[in-house]
C-alpha cells in the first residue's frame, strides 16, 4: 500500500483534473461543499473511469455520493456484469470523525481482486486543506 496519499482539491462545479497515477487506487471523498448533482454524477463517472476500486464518503450527503459512485459503476457496464477486477467497493461515513474514515481506509480498504496501491483524498470543498487532510491520513 501507499503509504502517502495523493490529494486533489477539486472545487464545486470546476473541471476535473488528470490524475497523477495509473489505475486501480482508493478513494476517501472528502465532502466540505455543496454541489449539483450534475457535477456528483461527472466527478462519480470520473473516478470509476480513473480506476478508482475502493471509494469512501466522508461528510454530508455521503450516502448520496457513494450511490452516486455505485451508479456511475453499474451505467459503465450497461447495467450488465461488472467484472470482478472493475468492481468497486463503496462504503460511507457520515456519522463518524474524518480520523476513523482516514483509519478505516488506511487499514481495512482492500479490493478483493486487485491490489491498490494509490490512495486518493479528494477534497471537495471551496478552500484547500492538503496540509490537514495528508496529516489525517498518515495519523490513521
Amino acid at each position: 500500500m501507499q503509504s502517502n496519499p495523493t490529494y486533489v482539491h477539486l472545487i464545486p462545479e470546476q473541471a476535473l483534473p488528470q490524475l497523477p497515477f495509473p489505475r486501480s487506487f482508493r478513494v476517501v471523498v472528502v465532502l466540505e461543499a455543496e454541489c449539483s448533482a450534475v457535477w456528483r454524477e461527472t466527478v462519480s463517472k470520473w473516478l470509476v473511469d480513473s480506476g478508482c476500486l475502493y471509494a469512501m464518503t466522508w461528510g454530508e450527503n455521503s450516502t448520496v455520493w457513494d450511490t452516486s459512485i455505485d451508479i456511475a459503476n453499474i451505467e459503465k457496464f450497461d447495467y450488465k456484469e461488472i467484472p470482478e477486477d472493475h468492481f468497486v467497493m463503496t462504503t460511507w461515513h457520515d456519522s463518524e470523525p474524518l480520523s476513523e474514515t482516514m483509519w478505516f481506509a488506511k487499514n481495512n480498504a482492500f479490493h478483493p481482486t486487485v491490489e491498490l496501491q494509490y490512495t486518493l483524498l479528494a477534497h471537495i470543498a471551496d478552500q484547500p486543506a492538503e496540509v490537514r487532510l495528508v496529516h489525517a491520513y498518515t495519523e490513521a
